[in-house]
């Protein structure tokens, strides 16, 4: 099985390991804080998704990304939630062409950019699979729900059973 990986960020980590860890395709979501080259070399807010091309698409990862967290809102916290995705060599190329084919579908632009990964520091145990350990809590009703919502509309068929 090939097996790719993909670092995003943009939001609550909580809200993106639930959004990405729905998918087929998704073999495992890492949680913490990724760091890129300078300006962007302090930790932000990301997760590390391991996936299968041959069942979703980085395009299709790239694009649930996108819709799923204010890719085109310049707010004042995007220190802690940099909105970007983080590539490796092997997908640096795919990743830019699909970002900007997807920028297309937004009013605004978007800030979400395309950088290198540099390195990852995971988040504490008790903070993993957050949504999954705490789907009754408002934090999840009120921002992580909406997003699983949204994928089933648009993404049905890429969502697990």
């Amino acid at each position: 099985m090939v097996t790719e990986k993909i670092g995003f960020g943009g939001g609550c980590h909580w809200c993106t390991e639930a959004v990405f860890a729905s998918l087929k395709g998704v073999n495992k979501v890492e949680q913490g804080w990724i760091s890129s080259e300078p300006p962007n070399e302090v930790l932000s807010e990301a997760v590390l998704v391991h996936f299968n091309p041959s069942i979703i698409s980085l395009s299709i990862l790239i694009e649930i990304h996108l819709l799923t967290h204010a890719s085109a809102s310049n707010h004042s916290m995007r220190d802690k939630y940099r909105s970007a995705v983080y590539s490796f060599s092997d997908n640096d190329e795919k990743a830019m062409r699909s970002l900007e084919t997807l920028s297309e579908r937004f009013d605004s632009p978007l800030m979400t950019r395309v950088l290198p990964f540099v390195s990852f520091e995971s988040s504490p145990e008790k903070y993993q699979d957050y949504y999954q350990k705490n789907q009754g809590k408002p934090f999840c009703e009120t921002h992580i729900n909406p997003k699983l919502q949204l994928l089933m509309q648009e993404f049905r068929s890429h969502v697990k059973a």
